[in-house]
């Protein structure tokens, strides 16, 4: 059988998506293939801009590195001492030439990355925080508002830049990354990391109307609290944030997901989670509820997250795929049988956003960038960068290997149709005792049967096995099977011909010759977890066949 699930990132005119498809139907069609479409939970973008390139495009698209002075008079930095957070005046000059005269600056960072005024601090720059209300608008290459990162957890000052490429082209609004060297006061402060802000233009380069309210997500709080607003036209009581806060608390899950579902794109979140978990953002929303943004549109009335402050990425390239965060939005989304079916396929339509050739291109191009400005600071810099470039590209190689390892081993959810039912494929032998013939008969116009035959006289034990991934539920096991002679054994966990899980016991059983007739297996789950299946022949003689195309879970209401 070949998989194969189709995605579109963006906007693909109409036509070409469906041409795309339909080459992959004819193609597999050729090759014996069976084509399984995965669609997007909501398929209609309404929210998602379409906007014109404009400078800011230019600027970021060609990777620019420039030279930025600063100058804070004593006066200015002496507010800014007494409080970090507060916009003061500066001069902002650009490649000597280019003149800022009264941009708003501030520190930024937490815990980890925040350094003092009189250190090397991490900034962050509003062009026209104090501009004359009559004087012409100005922006720094189209952007309002950016940030200066010291980097200081990041001795590549590429985490940034590869992880902002990714979540972009997988359809996830993110900050634009390019570098800069900085003075402060002709105090050369070396390489800095230049990331747009989350500003007007920001929002107007993402959603059709980027009037919605627009949070930050603070340090280390979850959206139960009461988050800082930056921007919107909303009310400002926090009821937006309230509302999906109550709708993740519904007790009931039949009125859970409908509300979850008006108050979140949870197509967008998937991604958005599956990025964070694959790119290993351990400091991000889902696992710890810390750097992230949240955004309200006006259009859909759904809460769209963006990712922040990527500085310490791919830390753990062996980092689990299961990820279920520690955050209320992803632990509670995940209990949605069908939406966490959707996260896993999810996580295998990104796995080509990690292939080494993709994001050694974005880590190559940079050090390619950055190795002429940092000669200029000393050739030991630019020496440095090599090896923390080939660094990085050991750890996206690591983090590729270990992303598509663990796809291939896990199962996946089964995928249930609108009966409820889901057929189990991916079948294998396993001979316990004796010397059974086990066979897969695939004859067309007929049933696909799992044959297993016991030699006389031998004590067979063998089955035919599958792993699912089953969330919590009952269910039942379900399956034609025919028998033939069957001289039956008993063990713990049955006699004769049936079917069961692995661990488990059951009570039907297939002895003599019985024609064509159902079996039935429940299973009642209370978590999530991977279920081995089973259809065996305990007996010295006979045969059984099971119906594979019959072989399924059936989901209990």
């Amino acid at each position: 059988m070949v998989l194969v699930q189709t995605r579109f990132y963006g906007e693909p005119p109409t036509m070409k998506r469906d041409v795309y498809r339909a080459l992959l139907i004819v193609a597999l069609a050729i090759c014996g293939g069976v084509l399984t479409y995965v669609p997007r939970l909501h398929a209609a973008d309404e929210w998602r801009a379409k906007p014109k390139p404009n400078a800011s495009d230019r600027f970021f698209g060609r990777g620019e590195i420039p030279e930025l002075r600063i100058e804070i008079s004593e006066a200015e930095l002496q507010k800014l001492r007494q409080d970090y957070r507060k916009y003061v005046k500066a001069k902002l000059t650009e490649n000597d030439k280019e003149i800022y005269p009264d941009i708003g600056i501030k520190l930024k960072g937490a815990a980890g990355s925040f350094r003092g005024v009189d250190d090397r601090p991490a900034l962050t720059i509003n062009v026209d925080k104090f501009a004359a209300k009559d004087a012409p608008q100005k922006s720094f290459h189209g952007v309002d508002k950016f940030h200066l990162n010291n980097s200081v957890q990041d001795g590549t000052y590429l985490n940034e830049l590869v992880c902002s490429e990714i979540f972009r082209a997988a359809g996830i609004p993110a900050a634009r990354v390019t570098h800069a060297r900085v003075w402060l006061n002709n105090r050369d402060l070396g390489l800095y990391v230049l990331k747009e802000g989350f500003d007007a233009p920001f929002l107007k380069r993402h959603f059709v109307n980027p009037k919605g309210n627009f949070y930050d997500g603070g340090f280390c709080q979850d959206i139960e609290t009461k988050l800082e607003k930056d921007s919107g036209d909303g009310p400002d009581d926090h009821s937006d944030l309230m509302a999906l806060v109550q709708a993740l608390r519904t007790p009931k899950p039949e009125d859970r997901w409908p509300l979850i579902s008006q108050r979140l794109n949870v197509d967008q979140f998937l991604t958005f989670f599956a990025l964070e978990v694959m790119t290993c953002h351990w400091d991000g929303y889902c696992r710890n509820r810390n750097n992230y943004r949240v955004y309200f549109d006006p259009v859909s009335r759904q809460a769209y997250f963006f990712p922040h402050g990527m500085d310490q990425m791919f830390g753990d390239t062996n980092a689990s795929l299961q990820e279920r965060g520690g955050a209320m939005v992803p632990q509670t989304v995940l209990q949605n049988p069908d939406w966490y079916t959707a996260y896993r396929y999810r996580q295998r339509e990104l796995q080509p956003f990690f292939e080494p050739d993709r994001t050694h291109r974005i880590v190559n191009e940079a050090e390619y960038r950055l190795r002429p400005v940092l000669m200029k600071i000393h050739p030991d810099r630019a020496r440095e960068i090599s090896d923390r470039a080939r660094e990085m590209r050991d750890r996206l190689t690591a983090r590729w290997t270990s992303i598509r390892d663990q796809i291939r081993s896990e199962p996946l959810p089964l995928q249930f149709n609108a009966q409820g039912e889901a057929i189990i494929t991916d079948w294998i032998e396993k001979v316990e005792s004796g010397n059974p013939k086990l066979a897969r008969q695939a004859t067309p116009g007929q049933p696909d049967l799992l044959t297993i035959e016991a030699v006389a006289n031998q004590n067979c034990v063998a089955s035919w096995r599958a792993s699912i991934l089953l969330p919590p539920g009952k269910y039942k096991l379900q399956v034609r099977a025919k028998g033939i002679n069957i001289q039956p054994t008993e063990s713990g966990s049955g006699k004769g011909a049936g079917i069961r899980i692995s661990g488990g016991q059951r009570s039907n059983q297939l002895s003599g010759t019985v024609d064509w007739t159902i079996l039935e297996h429940p299973i009642d789950i209370d978590s999530l977890r991977k279920v081995d299946v089973v259809a065996e022949l305990r007996a010295t003689q006979g045969t059984v066949q099971f119906q594979a195309d019959q072989l399924k879970i059936v989901r209990l209401k």
